[in-house]
């Protein structure tokens, strides 16, 4: 059946259609237009914007207020730059943005995660009052200042530790194996997060450093780390910057002036002002000559920590072993804008030694792993070494655990968004068992048994990933089970020994390290490793 309008609506249904065509041919191009012109004189630009921002105030179908519209404006203008790297940093967000780069806070020294809704502490920070007071790792926090701690955020957490030095912050702790909670009132203290994070001597006269942060006093921290592990007989060195996000230029600029000679290259920005289009050259001698240097990176090792190894790589002053960089090739300068907080805007793009821009093809680039060698531009190092541009510093030679790999892989996909029950499961049964005391060995091994614990406490939160995904991804959950067993029960010592035990990329850094005598060594080691995995996969 064919339903016919009326002749009059019909005619006036007629007369809206072709209005509305016309519109959107006329309007529609002239928005593109508009859009894409680059013509426009600056006070075209402007009226444009007055027209628009009145429009918008006086007609919008919901009331907007002066403030709110040129603020949004401002994000739009930001947002529209396609660069994550500016934005406009609100008072709080500028606050630890400081905090960050310099180390410095105010508070009671606490590190937690939340685990079933609770906070529990992964460790208090040495020195703080929460460590003088006798705050121990797997400490449940179940009051804080007289309320519940049930359902606290990490944000809302840190605001409360934060506060003025001398202030006091009273709390209460359920502690296994300890019957009733535990009351402490801890007094807030300046405090200084160190960017070392740890210092320690491995196998064969092996230092091992970790940093975590470029900060205001990272050179100092590593100096003085590295001096102290020279005068226990360190015969080489494992810098380790995975997962280190980078930070303050000028630190990356005088840790690369550790380890490089007077007189070579450490960076290049290029920028539009003349105070961000410069070269930046060693100027010291080496304090540490002669001395084998393997720095370990992964895709969390970004912008000063990526300065740092492509200074190095670049000089074939250090063997760099793990995964591509994140690939953060530009610099940012931070503009105080009042009581507003202030503008991060970057300034700069930079390049390695050896000319090499390590940005993705794109900053909002989220593909996996860098770009192909035979689509990459080529460099060489000092040496004649090849390295590539794009996607990162591309390691010397790729180490990673790809059988752990695949089994996060598999088992983030069966969780989806239960992992951090599987995360509390892991945890409550690590803090049963330190309960229990049925663990006096630091050499203890998960056994099935515990697995099988561990998969009812899981069954008992509702995640029902398939058994066999549990079973084919033991290697892993044993792996988490042993670090969170290891220090709830012996502390972030051990910890730490049976993660370097079992992190391959650590593994692979004292076989390399083992018994060389220069940085020549470590880099021809590393070569022939390289050929010899070409040509067994060639073989294949």
């Amino acid at each position: 059946m064919k339903l016919e309008l009326p002749a009059d609506l019909r005619s006036r249904t007629l007369a809206v259609a072709a209005v509305l065509t016309a519109s959107l041919v006329t309007g529609g191009w002239l928005i593109v237009r508009g859009t894409h012109d680059t013509t426009a004189t600056p006070a075209e630009a402007e009226h444009l914007f007055d027209q628009v921002f009145a429009h918008i105030e006086k007609f919008y179908v919901d009331s907007v207020g002066q403030p709110m519209l040129y603020r949004k404006a401002v994000e739009g203008m930001l947002y529209e730059l396609d660069d994550p790297y500016t934005a406009l940093l609100a008072p709080d967000r500028l606050s630890r943005l400081n905090e960050t780069t310099s180390g410095d806070y105010a508070g009671v020294g606490l590190q937690v995660d939340v685990r079933d809704g609770w906070l529990v502490v992964i460790t208090p920070t040495p020195g703080s009052p929460a460590e003088r007071a006798g705050i121990q790792p797997g400490d449940r926090i179940t009051e804080i200042e007289g309320r519940s701690a049930k359902g606290w955020t990490l944000e809302e957490a840190m605001k409360v530790f934060h506060g003025t030095p001398g202030t006091s912050l009273s709390m209460r702790v359920e502690r296994p194996g300890v019957a009733a909670p535990i009351p402490y009132t801890l007094t807030r203290m300046s405090l200084h997060q160190s960017a070392v994070r740890r210092v320690a001597m491995l196998p064969d006269n092996v230092g091992y450093i970790d940093l975590k942060a470029f900060s205001d006093s990272t050179t100092r921290e590593l100096t003085r780390s590295i001096d102290s592990l020279q005068a226990k007989g360190m015969k080489s060195l494992v810098l380790d910057m995975r997962s280190n996000p980078g930070g303050l230029l000028g630190q990356g600029l005088s840790v690369s002036d550790l380890f490089l000679g007077a007189g070579q290259r450490i960076v290049s920005l290029r920028g539009r002002s003349p105070q961000t289009n410069r070269d930046f050259t060693d100027s010291t001698a080496q304090r540490w000559p002669g001395l084998p240097l393997i720095v370990l990176v992964d895709g969390r090792s970004a912008s000063a920590a990526e300065i740092v190894a492509g200074a190095l790589q670049d000089h074939d002053r250090a063997l760099i072993l793990g995964e591509p960089t994140y690939g953060k090739g530009s610099a940012q300068t931070i503009v105080p804008l009042g009581d507003a907080g202030g503008l991060k805007i970057t300034t700069a793009r930079w390049y390695t030694p050896a000319g090499r821009s390590i940005s993705k093809r794109a900053e909002r680039d989220d593909s996996d792993g860098p770009p192909s060698d035979a689509k990459s531009e080529r460099f060489k190092t000092d040496g004649g070494r090849i390295v590539f541009g794009g996607g990162g510093i591309r390691p010397d030679l790729v180490v990673t655990d790809s059988v752990l790999s695949r089994q996060s892989r598999i088992l983030q996909a069966a969780l989806g968004r239960k992992t951090g029950l599987f995360r509390d499961a892991v945890t409550d049964y690590a803090l049963a068992v330190k309960a229990r005391g049925q663990i006096s060995s630091p050499q203890f091994v998960v056994t099935p048994a515990m697995l099988d614990e561990a998969w009812n406490r899981l069954i008992a939160r509702g995640v029902d990933i398939p058994r066999m995904t549990y079973d084919e991804s033991s290697t892993l959950v044993s792996s988490i089970l042993s670090y969170d067993i290891a220090r709830l029960v012996f502390g972030p010592e051990v910890e730490f020994r049976r993660r370097v035990a079992t992190d391959r990329t650590i593994v692979a850094a004292l076989e390399f390290a083992a018994g060389a005598r220069s940085e020549a060594t470590l880099l021809d080691r590393a070569a022939a490793r390289q050929k010899l995995l070409g040509d067994t996969a060639a073989s294949q």
